[in-house]
């Protein structure tokens, strides 16, 4: 009886790092960004921003550690979806590499900084783990879809068209394209949140 439970008490730890990650990371970069008084404007810089200045290891504890609740529960997903379990385990892999390798200045933050990219080896590695990522969750919501449900399907398709809107918006601001400029940050973190609250839906139906 015991060796049946394990198994099943495990995946249920690893499903439960799903419902953890992203209102974790949420949290923290709501809470950091509010309070960040060096001129970081939340409507208008990335989350990624947050890395940089005196507190700017809370960011990047918050990709780690989001980085890792995600694999996790990539890896209890394994035996049901194995490619939906690889895209949301690329997601995972991008958060680690974004807050391993810290972004560079954009947007004019921190003050002094010119408002275009100017990419450095680590933020060009930064850059080149997010955009893995954020492709990937674009992707899972419609491989869950397949064979659950209208409604659960319905909000998935729903999930991936509002968050590449709000993600190319968000780029689009970024590379200093009007008048989105001053709401790239605000369309960024729709996104996530967006991304975030379906993991979060995925996980509590998966358990």
């Amino acid at each position: 009886m015991t060796t049946v439970e394990r198994p099943a008490s495990v995946r249920s730890r690893l499903l439960y790092c799903g419902l953890l990650a992203g209102p974790i990371f949420v949290l923290t970069f709501l809470i950091t960004g509010a309070t960040r008084g060096d001129g970081y404007d939340p409507l208008r810089h990335p989350v990624s921003s947050l890395q940089l200045g005196d507190h700017g290891w809370t960011q990047t504890a918050n990709f780690l550690v989001a980085g890792a609740l995600t694999i996790a529960f990539a890896i209890g997903l394994w035996r049901e979806a194995r490619l939906g379990a690889v895209l949301i385990g690329v997601w995972g892999v991008g958060l680690l590499g974004a807050g391993i390798f810290t972004t560079d200045p954009v947007s004019g933050y921190p003050l002094g900084t010119p408002a275009a990219i100017e990419y450095t080896t680590l933020g060009a590695l930064h850059d080149g783990f997010s955009l893995p990522g954020f492709l990937a969750i674009a992707v899972a919501p419609i491989v869950f879809a397949r064979g659950q449900g209208r409604a659960w399907a319905f909000y998935c398709g729903l999930t991936t068209l509002a968050f590449l809107i709000a993600l190319v918006l968000a780029s689009t601001g970024f590379s200093q394209v009007e008048p989105v400029v001053d709401l790239a940050g605000l369309f960024q973190r729709i996104a996530v949140v967006i991304a975030w609250t379906w993991l979060a839906a995925l996980a509590w139906r998966k358990r």
